[in-house]
C-alpha cells in the first residue's frame, strides 16, 4: 500500500510516499527558512502563503522522485493539529481534494504522533511500551507509548518549549535562524563550563515536567550573575555551549525521573531537538537503556512521517470523514502525574 503523505504545519512544505508504513519511496521537504531568517522566527502569514505556492510542485516531487503516478496512491494523508491554523489547512485541505478526486480514504494525523512514529521508518522491533520524548520548537513532552495512537504525558513544559527557548536565546544575540540549529554548532566551540546556569526548582508532584522560562532570563538578562568566577573573558560560543548543556539537562532530569519510577528502559525521541548533537550523546551514555533517535533528515518535520503513521490507521480499517479539519492545538493525551 502506498501512501502519500503531506506535513504543512509550520514553515516546511513537505510530502512523501511511503510503501506499507517503513518503505520510503520519496521524502521532499522545501524549506522556508530564507524566508523568515530577516525576522528570526516564522512569520504566519509568509508561511501558509508558500505552502500555498508550493505545495502541487511538492507533491509532485514526491510523485516523480517515487517513481510512481497518481493511480498508483492508494491513501493520502495531512498533518490536521497542532501548528499553525493557516498553514495546516493548506496541506489538509489538498489532501482532502486529492482523496474525493481520486475516491481513495483520507487519514487526518496528529503531528506529534508522527514524530513518535518516525523512527519506527528505520528501526524494527520497537516493543511497546516506550518512554517518547517528543521536543520541537512548540512542544516538549515526555510520555508513555502504548501503542502507535496511545500515549500518556508523563511531563512536559509548564512554560516555554525547549526548541522555543533555543530560538529566543539566538534572537537576542543575533546569531541567525533557525536557533537550536546555529546554537548546537557554536556550542561545539565554546566552554560549557563558562556559566552555571540554574536548574529550575519544581514541586515532587512535577518530577517529568521541565521549564524554561528561568533559563532563557538567566541567559538573556542575568548573564554576569551565573559567569563562572574563573572567567574573566567569554564569546558567543561560550554562551551557546553553556545553555545548550543547561537545556538539555533540565530535559534529561524529567525523562531519568521517569525511567526510574516507571522502569520502562526503552527510549524513542522525535521532533526537530532531537538532532541536537549534545542531546544525543549525553543520553547514549546510558547503556542500561536502547535510546533511539531517527536520522536527521526526519527529526524535523516531514511527510513520510506522515504517511507512515497513516499506514497503521489504515491497516486497522479506520480512516477520516473529509469532514474533518485543523486545529492549532494539541490534542487531549492521557495525563499520567508523579505521585512521588
Amino acid at each position: 500500500m502506498k501512501v502519500l503523505g503531506i506535513e504543512s504545519s509550520c514553515d516546511e512544505c513537505a510530502a512523501a510516499i511511503v510503501e506499507d508504513g517503513k518503505k520510503i519511496l520519496s521524502n521532499v521537504v522545501a524549506t522556508q527558512i530564507p524566508f523568515h531568517a530577516e525576522y528570526q522566527g516564522v512569520v504566519p502569514e509568509i508561511a501558509s502563503r508558500m505552502h500555498t505556492e508550493w505545495i502541487n510542485r511538492v507533491v509532485d516531487e514526491a510523485l516523480l522522485k517515487a517513481a510512481v503516478k497518481i493511480e498508483d496512491i492508494d491513501a493520502v494523508a495531512a498533518t490536521a493539529h497542532p501548528g499553525l491554523l493557516g498553514s495546516l489547512l493548506v496541506g489538509l485541505n489538498f489532501a482532502k481534494a486529492f482523496a474525493w478526486a481520486r475516491a481513495i480514504p483520507f487519514i487526518a494525523i496528529d503531528h506529534m504522533l508522527a514524530h513518535l512514529y518516525a523512527a519506527n521508518l528505520e528501526y524494527d522491533n520497537i516493543e511497546y511500551p516506550f518512554l517518547g520524548l517528543l521536543v520541537s520548537g512548540g512542544h516538549t513532552i515526555i510520555c508513555r507509548a502504548d501503542n502507535f495512537d496511545d500515549i500518556a504525558v508523563l511531563g512536559t513544559s509548564i512554560d516555554d518549549a525547549i526548541g522555543e527557548a533555543f530560538d529566543k536565546v539566538a534572537k537576542h544575540y543575533c546569531l541567525g535562524y533557525p536557533g537550536g540549529e546555529i546554537i548546537d554548532k557554536l556550542a561545539k566551540k565554546g566552554n560549557a563550563s563558562a556559566f552555571n546556569f540554574p536548574m529550575p526548582k519544581l514541586k515532587s508532584d512535577h518530577r517529568y515536567d521541565v521549564s524554561y522560562s528561568g533559563l532563557k532570563t538567566a541567559a538573556i538578562n542575568q548573564l554576569d550573575k551565573f559567569r563562572n568566577d574563573t572567567i574573566n573573558e567569554y564569546s558567543e560560543e561560550d554562551i551557546a555551549a553553556s545553555f545548550q548543556k543547561s537545556a538539555v539537562d533540565i530535559l534529561l532530569r524529567g525523562l531519568f525521573n521517569a525511567i526510574e519510577d516507571s522502569g520502562i528502559k526503552t527510549v524513542v525521541a522525535g521532533g526537530g531537538v532531537a538532532a541536537n548533537s549534545y542531546l544525543r550523546a549525553v543520553i547514549s551514555e546510558r547503556k542500561d537503556l536502547r535510546v533511539i533517535f531517527p536520522s536527521l533528515s526526519l527529526c524535523g518535520d516531514n511527510g513520510a512521517m506522515i504517511a507512515g503513521l497513516a499506514y497503521c490507521y489504515l491497516k486497522r480499517g479506520e480512516h477520516t470523514p473529509l469532514t474533518a479539519t485543523a486545529s492549532a492545538r494539541v490534542k487531549s493525551y492521557r495525563n499520567i502525574r508523579s505521585t512521588k
